[in-house]
C-alpha cells in the first residue's frame, strides 16, 4: 500500500509541478488569502464570483485555484483577526479572542508566526491522511447503492443543521428552500415541467452561477453598505518582531497537534468544516489548561491550536467530497458545481478514473500549504494596507465583476437579473440572522437525493422497507434519527449557541 501511495503521490506532484500548475495554486493561494484579509468577503463569495472564469481552464488547473482560494482564505483570515480585532473570515472569529490581545502587548508578530507554523502543519498532516485513506474510503464506496447514498446524503443534511451557527429553524428552512430551488426546470424521468412558472428560462433549472454569486457576492455588498465598519489599524512592529521565542513554540507543540486532530475530525463530518473546528479546539485548550484565566488576555495557545483545528478541517472537508461525492460544507457543494459543469462526477469513481485529477490536487496542498507558509510572514506589512482600503471602492468592483461573470457564463441577460434577485433574497436572510450557506448545500445534494430515491423506488418496486432492509443504509437511518433527536435536547441547543456566540456577535 505504501509503495502504491508514493506513486501516485509521485504522479501527482509530476502534474502539479507543471508551470501553469504552479502559477494556478500560487495565485489560488494570493486571492484565497486577500479574501481571508478582507472581512466581508470569504471563499464562498470569492469561489462563486470565480467560477465563470474557470470555464476557460482545465479542470485541473481550476480545481488546484479553487482550492488554493479555500484554504488560503483560513491563513488570511487570521492576519485581520490578529491585527485589527476583525475576523476576515468566519472560522478565526476565536482567533481574535487571543490574537488580539498578544498585538496589543507587541507581540503581534509571535501570534501571526504562531498561526502560520499551525497551519501549515495542519495542512501537511491532513493532506498526508488524505493520500492515504482516500484509496480505502473510496473502495468502501464502492459497494454503496442507491439507498446507502440517499441515507448518507440525508444524515448530511441533518448533520449540517446540527453543526450549523444559528438558529435550528432558520437552517432547516434553508435547507428546505435549498431542496425547493433544485426541483426547478424539467423532471429527470418525465421531462414535464416543475415549476418553472411558464418562463422558459427555468426549464434547464436555476442556474448555479447566479444563485451563489447574488447569495454570497451581491447579498454581502447590501449586507455591508447596510452597516458601518471603520476598524482601527495597528503596526505589526516590522519583520524583525515576528519570530515567536523558544518558550511559544514549546507551548505551541502540543496545541497544534491537538487542533490538528480536532480540526481533522470535524472536517470529514457534514457542516463541520473549519469555524465549527476552531470553536472546538479553543475550548478543548481552555478546558486543558492549568491557568484559564489566561486565555482571552493573549494566550499563545489560544492562537495556535484554532488556528491549526480551522486549516485541518478545511482541507479535512476534502475527503467526503472527493470519495463520496458528499459535500461537508457549502464550499464543498460549490466545488462539486465546478467539477460537474467540466463533465467530472465526484465520488468512489474519481480516484480511477480521474488519476491525475485527484493526486494533483493532493499534491497541490503540499505545494499550497508551502507557499501560503511564505506568503503570510514576509507580505503582512501589505495586507494590512489592504485593509485601509476604502470598502466604497471595493463594493462596485464586487458587482461590476458579478455581472460580467453571469452574464459571460451563459450570455444570458437573465441570469443577471437572477442574481440580483438572489442578491436580495440573501441580504433578507441575513438580516433575519439566517445563514444561506445550508441552502446552496441542499441546491447541490437535492438533484442527488432525488436520484437516489427514486432509484431504490424502482430497484424495490415502491417498497420503502429497502432503506432498513440494507445494513449500511439502516445504521445511516440510525445515526440520521440520533442526530434529530440530538436537534430537540436543551443541552445540545444551548451548547450550539455557546460555541457559536462569538460568530454571531460578529
Amino acid at each position: 500500500m505504501v509503495i502504491d501511495v508514493l506513486g501516485n503521490l509521485a504522479l501527482g506532484f509530476g502534474e502539479a509541478l507543471t508551470p501553469a500548475n504552479l502559477l494556478y495554486c500560487l495565485v489560488g493561494s494570493l486571492v484565497g488569502t486577500l479574501v481571508g484579509v478582507l472581512p466581508g468577503l470569504g471563499p464562498l463569495a470569492a469561489i462563486a464570483m470565480l467560477l465563470p472564469l474557470t470555464f476557460s481552464l482545465p479542470p485541473i488547473g481550476a480545481f488546484i485555484m479553487l482550492s488554493g482560494i479555500y484554504y488560503g482564505a483560513q491563513y488570511g483570515g487570521s492576519i485581520a483577526a490578529i491585527l485589527v480585532n476583525i475576523p476576515g473570515e468566519s472560522s478565526t472569529v476565536v482567533t481574535c479572542l487571543d490574537g488580539h490581545p498578544m498585538a496589543l502587548q507587541g507581540r503581534g508578530g509571535a501570534a501571526l508566526s504562531i498561526s502560520a507554523i499551525g497551519s501549515f502543519v495542519a495542512g501537511s498532516i491532513v493532506t498526508l491522511l488524505i493520500a492515504t485513506m482516500a484509496t480505502s474510503i473510496s473502495s468502501i464506496a464502492l459497494g454503496f447503492g442507491p439507498p446507502e447514498y440517499f441515507s448518507l446524503l440525508l444524515l448530511g443534511l441533518i448533520g449540517s443543521v446540527l453543526l450549523a451557527s444559528g438558529s435550528v429553524l432558520n437552517a432547516i428552512a434553508m435547507i428546505c428552500l435549498g431542496l425547493l430551488l433544485s426541483m426547478v426546470g424539467m423532471d429527470p424521468v418525465s421531462g414535464a415541467g416543475r415549476m418553472t412558472f411558464g418562463i422558459p428560462e427555468f426549464s434547464a433549472g436555476v442556474g448555479l452561477i447566479p444563485l451563489t454569486m447574488g447569495l454570497f457576492g451581491v447579498s454581502e455588498v447590501l449586507y455591508n453598505l447596510s452597516r458601518k465598519r471603520n476598524p482601527d489599524l495597528l503596526s505589526y512592529g516590522g519583520f524583525r518582531n515576528i519570530w515567536p521565542t523558544r518558550q511559544e513554540l514549546r507551548s505551541s507543540f502540543a496545541p497544534i497537534l491537538r487542533g490538528t486532530g480536532l480540526g481533522a475530525l470535524l472536517g470529514i463530518l457534514p457542516g463541520g468544516g473549519a469555524t465549527l473546528s476552531s470553536f472546538v479546539a479553543y475550548g478543548v485548550e481552555k478546558k486543558l489548561s492549568k491557568e484559564p484565566e489566561r486565555f482571552g488576555n493573549g494566550a499563545i495557545e489560544g492562537v495556535a491550536s484554532p488556528e491549526a483545528a480551522n486549516n485541518a478541517g478545511a482541507q479535512a472537508s476534502f475527503i467526503p467530497m472527493l470519495t463520496l461525492g458528499i459535500p461537508a460544507n457549502a464550499v464543498m457543494a460549490l466545488m462539486i458545481g465546478a467539477l460537474s459543469m467540466h463533465g467530472i462526477q465526484t465520488g468512489p469513481q474519481i480516484i480511477n478514473e480521474q488519476p491525475k485529477l485527484f493526486w494533483a490536487l493532493v499534491a497541490s496542498m503540499w505545494i499550497g500549504n508551502l507557499m501560503l507558509l511564505f506568503i503570510n510572514l514576509p507580505l503582512v506589512g501589505i495586507w494590512v494596507r489592504l485593509l485601509k482600503f476604502p470598502y466604497h471602492f471595493l463594493f462596485p468592483m464586487i458587482l461590476t465583476f458579478s455581472c460580467i461573470g453571469v452574464y459571460g457564463a451563459e450570455m444570458s441577460t437573465f441570469d443577471v437579473f437572477v442574481m440580483l434577485a438572489f442578491g436580495v433574497l440573501g441580504f433578507i436572510i441575513k438580516k433575519l440572522d439566517g445563514e444561506p450557506a445550508p441552502l446552496v448545500l441542499a441546491f447541490i445534494v437535492g438533484p442527488m437525493i432525488e436520484a437516489s430515491f427514486r432509484r431504490s423506488m424502482i430497484f424495490s418496486r415502491g417498497d420503502m422497507t429497502i432503506f432498513i432492509e440494507r445494513p449500511i443504509s439502516a445504521g445511516l437511518l440510525i445515526a440520521t434519527a440520533a442526530l434529530v433527536i440530538m436537534l430537540v435536547m436543551p443541552k445540545i441547543r444551548s451548547y450550539r449557541r455557546e460555541v457559536f456566540v462569538a460568530d454571531e456577535n460578529e
